[in-house]
């Protein structure tokens, strides 16, 4: 599932989670080589709990990752990374690309939460995330993008997320960021000087009944509730560790339990 060429690597991982009958959850499907490793780890309860190892540096300029995870009704699954992604120059330069693709099942849940990606100085990366749930299905999904390591200016970064519940479009929103970005990505309006920002997805049937309310009060961070019902938290912030606090903070009552996986560090 790694093949290597002149044009750079392109590596595939694969997660399915289904309900194993006796009240936990089995992975029939987990697959992944070359740059992208996938390693079941101690869970708890009914949760299976799969960590993303970087077996190799990357992605590179002109490499194409795709990560797919699909969760069967009754499945719950919580996935993670062993460490921050860096998205680095290519020898053969170009653009890399990191496809990931998600499905969930009604009756299923999923909490996807990789560590931050930082985007290196002469790196060009585009990150496509696309969501299916059904009716039924809950989300916490966290992203988490960092321009630059300490001291240096970013890459270009280029990301678009898609959610889609029972087949219509929840949020579809793009940041494009970084050396070459269209002008304004810096400013107010954006980022406002930041060089970390991230958000968090939580899809809930509970929402239905207990809407969450708008919230712009936090500093650096706003709840907004979307149809399907959900929730998008979005956050600014000066590094990553100020960051995952101001996501950790957010008052979505799926979330909080859910969502904290440590500090984050870049």
């Amino acid at each position: 599932m790694g093949v290597v060429n002149t044009a750079g690597v392109r590596a595939e991982a694969e997660i399915r989670a289904r309900a194993d009958g006796r009240g936990g959850t089995a992975l029939p499907v987990l697959e992944g080589r070359g740059p992208l490793a996938v390693r079941r780890t101690r869970g708890s309860g009914a949760t299976a709990h799969v960590t993303l190892v970087g077996a190799m540096s990357g992605p590179h300029g002109g490499d194409h990752f795709t990560l797919r995870a699909d969760v069967g009704a009754g499945a719950r699954l919580r996935v993670g990374s062993a460490a921050a992604t860096l998205a680095l120059p290519g020898q053969h330069g170009g653009r890399a690309r990191q496809t990931v693709r998600i499905t969930v099942a009604a009756g299923g849940e999923l909490h996807w939460l990789p560590e931050p990606l930082i985007s290196v100085t002469g790196s060009e990366l585009a990150v496509r995330t696309r969501v299916d749930l059904e009716l039924g299905a809950r989300l916490v999904l966290r992203e988490e993008l960092v321009l630059g390591r300490t001291g240096e200016e970013p890459g270009r970064l280029t990301s678009r997320l898609t959610v889609r519940v029972d087949g219509r479009p929840v949020l579809d929103q793009e940041l494009d960021c970084g050396a070459g970005a269209p002008g304004g990505w810096d400013g107010p309006a954006v980022l406002g000087g930041h060089r970390a920002v991230g958000q968090l997805v939580v899809c809930d049937p509970e929402f239905a009944d207990k809407p969450v309310e708008p919230d712009a009060s936090a500093d650096g961070a706003a709840v907004l509730p979307l149809a399907g019902p959900a929730v998008l938290v979005s956050a600014v912030a000066p590094d990553a560790l100020r960051l995952r606090r101001l996501l950790d903070r957010a008052p979505v009552s799926f979330a909080p339990a859910s969502v904290s996986s440590g500090a984050a560090s870049a």
